[in-house]
């Protein structure tokens, strides 16, 4: 087999991977695991800022010119494989007196998955009633299964501040018709009172964590570990306060 088609090649022939399932939902989080099936922190946030939040009060809406969502499995114990989505929504409830009231909501569109997949994957998989490596990612009961489940969501149940500037987010990932609880690390980039071009509240994260996939019923390629059932996630992005409650 060509190594190079050997991702792509998996998926027809028992051998390829799921990369990830939302951040599904992200936007905030942090780690803890307090059931088997919950998350805990992948690698270190960004450096949190130090100094008390600047942003008033208030609901925030995601930037999406100013926000990326990304995750990773391990492949074949070789190499970790990343791929990310780009379309995605996220609404934050801001408290800066009390991050414990705080809240966030996120939804992910698992046909927007992104690989950068630039083999030929109809020649590498004959056969396949996908054009591209992303659509049978995307499509495929095996993996997301969009056409069933068109949507990933993450609805926070509790926030907590750890140290300055460092939140730890439990809440509900629902992915493939199953919601399970996932906690994730995130940190406080930067805030402002006013944007310097919206005139409005400003607030950034960064935020980590992982979870199995197998938790969720996506459980192609684990016999054998092809593919890891971990997932690392990982989200970077910036709100804006609704202009409403900006004025």
């Amino acid at each position: 087999m060509n190594p190079s088609t050997v991702l792509p090649g998996f998926l027809n022939r028992r051998r390829q991977g799921l990369m990830m399932a939302a951040l599904a939902a992200v936007a905030l989080g942090a780690c803890a695991p307090p059931a088997p099936q919950q998350t805990t922190g992948a690698a270190a946030p960004a450096p949190a800022a130090a100094a008390p939040i600047a942003a008033p009060a208030g609901r925030y809406t995601l930037d999406p010119d100013h926000a990326t969502l990304e995750f990773r499995v391990g492949h074949m114990g070789l190499a970790n494989y990343v791929a990310r989505f780009t379309r995605f929504k996220a609404s934050l409830q801001l408290d800066p007196a009390s991050l414990a009231a705080s809240s966030i909501e996120v939804t992910v569109d698992p046909t927007s998955i992104r690989t950068d997949y630039a083999g030929d994957y109809k020649a590498a998989v004959p056969g396949t009633p996908y054009a591209s490596f992303d659509e049978a990612l995307a499509q495929s009961p095996k993996f997301f299964d969009a056409g069933q489940h068109p949507q990933i969501g993450f609805r926070s149940s509790m926030v907590e501040e750890t140290a300055p500037g460092q939140l730890r987010v439990t809440g509900d990932l629902s992915l493939l018709g199953k919601t399970l609880p996932v906690t994730l690390d995130v940190a406080v980039v930067g805030s402002v009172a006013a944007h310097p071009f919206l005139g409005r509240g400003a607030i950034g994260f960064s935020a980590t964590g992982t979870f199995d996939r197998s938790a969720f019923g996506m459980t192609e390629l684990l016999k054998p570990a092809l593919v890891s059932d971990a997932v690392a996630i990982r989200f970077d992005g910036e709100f804006h306060q609704d202009a409403a409650q900006g004025q």
